[in-house]
């Protein structure tokens, strides 16, 4: 039931903390799924990529490792399903970018909370970006904390800023069922290197 899924049980509570209460109805939507459960929440839009010619040129890499989409468009059609485990209380996100060209990217990655409001969003690949969730009135922000390895079951701090640069991401919340995002990455010597952003609508949830 929506009211269930809707309360205190959600995996991103304890994250928003005291914000949980006030977060607009769709955000509600978006983050309500329990840990230990078999909750879906789906979401579909429209989204513009853009890399900058240094990441066009190791796009292979992004490739490789499966950390982002490796090519740039505009209205790019993208499916996000928000999933939870049943085993665990990690938030998944399985998404499907589909080109203007017909050609389809799908990478999944795994939201564990690690205490207070941070989270690692862990890749395929092992490498995960630390984040920090605030909302205020009416937007949920992402504040870069570092990136991380997985590698042979212990996790490492990546000192990367000046390779990969720092991320950074917004959630901003339109009506009800509509949200909008954007996620960018700066270099501290090239600037913006990496971006992608859109509007997005619930279209479903299963529980």
């Amino acid at each position: 039931m929506q009211g269930d899924r809707d309360g205190s049980a959600a995996i991103f509570a304890p994250i928003f903390g005291d914000s949980w209460e006030a977060l607009p109805p769709v955000f509600r939507a978006h983050y309500a799924n329990r840990p230990y459960s078999d909750d879906v929440t789906i979401v579909r839009g429209k989204m513009h990529v853009r890399l900058s010619p240094w990441v066009r040129m190791v796009s292979p890499l992004l490739r490789l490792t499966r950390t982002l989409v490796p090519k740039a468009g505009e209205d790019v059609a993208v499916t996000v399903k928000f999933c939870s485990e049943r085993d665990s209380d990690v938030f998944r996100f399985e998404r499907e970018f589909v080109f203007g060209d017909g050609e389809c990217h799908r990478f999944i990655s795994r939201m564990q909370p690690v205490g207070g409001n941070e989270v690692i969003e862990w890749t395929g690949s092992g490498i995960g970006w630390h984040a920090a969730y605030s909302h205020t009135a009416g937007k949920v922000t992402l504040s870069h904390l570092g990136y991380r390895l997985k590698l042979f079951g212990r996790m490492f701090s990546l000192p990367s800023r000046w390779l990969f640069g720092e991320a950074a991401a917004h959630e901003t919340a339109i009506d009800a069922i509509t949200f909008a995002m954007e996620m960018r990455i700066r270099h501290p010597l090239f600037g913006e290197i990496y971006g992608y952003g859109g509007r997005f609508e619930l279209v479903g949830e299963n529980s």
